[in-house]
């Protein structure tokens, strides 16, 4: 027999009205169209329950018993890599027979979910030490100090990169159609090296890195670009330059060199990208780069420049103005790394804020409710 349509609520409704106005159930079905066994079972439904809503329906049995829910929780809480085929095989074994998406349902009812595994830099014991007296050390100071700092850093931003993914509206079996499909090419199709740096009060000079870079060509670059940055970012005296522990960072003659120039440095902890907030800058960059479609290593290199000179002074700003809560962060989670694209910008009025959340995946500007 042919599964019916159910009735609109609307119509249920109508029929419990010219019931109530003392019409019969045939007139009624009559009226609206519906058999007189459905009219009746409505009716007798509303003298029941006093409602047309539908019930909560029991349902058949589920196939994994309370037992084997705890047993597969604990499973996956003990090695969250298991696999939903290894449940299978466990459950299997204690005599309970469930194919692969019942396991997947049993744990999201349980608020486990199937996801990809982060990659985060590897942190030893002295890595979690220095992180955590870094931010306790630097959790009281004031904003004033944080907006007297350069950041800076150095990133690789492939022409044909991951970040060019996009969303598409295809019919079905079109996935492959050229309008569809983002074309990719081996190693990226080439790359270009970037060195840049930033401040509260908006991003300093982006520069092309052409060559293997080594303590000497990075000293170069600091000297050509440090202090025009800091110049034309009209930073305060006495500001704090910030760099990772990179060996050409804390090479013995670039010691030397920052500090015959007597430029003070930020003392840094390793494997610390995440406290970096120029990492968020980054990310943004590289969007704005994969969305204008660069064909060429000389059009990639054009379009970064471009890109990074209107990135607005109020994400920079914004970016230190939170900075207290990185370092909350990492104490709250007792030094682990936290993915450096965990911060997510929300557009307040002419602002940006932001909140350390499980996911990223879009542009600094995407709007986003406030907390």
């Amino acid at each position: 027999m042919a599964k019916t349509k159910e009735l609109s609520k609307d119509t249920r409704n109508k029929i419990v009205d010219l019931h109530q106005a003392g019409k019969t159930e045939s007139a009624i079905g009559k009226q609206l169209g519906v058999k007189k066994s459905t009219v009746g079972a409505i009716i007798r439904k509303w003298k029941t329950y006093k409602t047309t809503d539908n019930l909560p329906r029991s349902g058949p049995p589920r196939k994994i018993s309370p037992r084997g829910v705890k047993m597969i929780t604990r499973t996956v809480s003990k090695n969250p890599r298991t696999t939903r085929g290894d449940l299978v095989n466990v459950l299997q074994r204690a005599g309970t027979k469930v194919i692969k998406a019942t396991i997947s349902n049993t744990l999201r009812r349980q608020g486990l979910k199937s996801c990809s595994a982060r990659r985060v830099p590897l942190l030893k014991p002295v890595h979690v030490r220095a992180r955590l007296k870094f931010a306790r050390e630097h959790l009281d100071d004031p904003e004033e100090d944080w907006e007297n700092v350069i950041w800076s850093d150095e990133t690789k931003i492939e022409l044909f990169g991951k970040n060019s993914t996009c969303r598409v509206w295809r019919r079905k079996n079109a996935e492959l159609h050229p309008k569809n499909t983002i074309p990719t090419v081996k190693h990226g199709g080439g790359n270009i090296m970037l060195w840049g740096c930033f401040s509260a009060k908006g991003p300093g000079r982006l520069i092309r890195v052409k060559e293997r870079m080594n303590g000497a060509m990075y000293r170069d670059i600091l000297s050509k670009n440090l202090l025009p940055s800091a110049r034309a970012l009209k930073m305060k005296r006495g500001w704090v330059f910030q760099h990772d522990n990179d060996p050409k960072h804390t090479a013995r003659a670039t010691k030397e060199w920052l500090r015959k120039k007597h430029f003070k440095v930020l003392e840094w902890p390793s494997q610390s990208p995440d406290l970096n907030p120029i990492e968020n800058l980054w990310r943004e960059l590289k969007i704005r780069v994969a969305q204008r479609q660069p064909q060429n290593i000389t059009a990639l290199e054009e379009i970064c420049m471009e890109e990074w000179a209107k990135l607005p002074a109020t994400v920079c700003k914004n970016l230190v103005a939170t900075y207290r809560k990185r370092l909350t962060s990492v104490i709250a989670n007792k030094g682990v790394t936290l993915c450096v694209f965990d911060v997510i910008c929300h557009r307040l009025g002419n602002g940006l804020d932001f909140r350390l959340v499980k996911n990223f995946s879009v542009p600094l500007e995407t709007l986003i409710r406030p907390f």
